[in-house]
């Protein structure tokens, strides 16, 4: 697997009417939502899955965000394969961070080898991030 490219501020367009409703609703509780990109190579496919065991750690304060919610992607132990030359998109949720926290790592704790890991994501003010794997 290639080294994960963290996504920087991508154009992200959002239906003033659905802005709205969202300004307008009061936050309870905050949370870090990650979106996901992986990409097959050309010559054969790939298997992906999350685990349960799939946390967010924050710096500098020690911290343990859980995944709580993950869409279009499959749970251990199922896969879901990725066609050669194909990607696949996916979104992780997990609980909120700490106002502390300037920066955070991604990893999938597995006793296997082949885990995510992302290391060393800045914190932005919104708490969504794109990463390409």
């Amino acid at each position: 697997m290639t080294q994960p490219q963290i996504i920087k501020r991508p154009k992200v367009e959002i239906e003033p009417e659905l802005l709205a409703i969202i300004k307008a609703a009061p936050l309870e509780e905050s949370q870090v939502i990650i979106h996901c990109i992986v990409s097959a190579p050309i010559y054969g496919e790939i298997g992906i899955r999350i685990w349960p065991s799939t946390y967010l750690y924050g710096s500098p304060d020690v911290h343990k965000s859980v995944l709580v919610h993950f869409e279009n992607i499959t749970a251990y132990p199922e896969w879901q394969y990725v066609a050669a030359g194909r990607s696949s998109f996916f979104t992780l949720f997990f609980s909120g961070l700490p106002k502390s926290v300037t920066h955070f790592d991604l990893i999938e704790e597995i006793p296997e080898s082949n885990g995510f890991e992302v290391r060393g994501i800045e914190r932005n003010e919104s708490d969504v991030y794109y990463v390409r794997f």
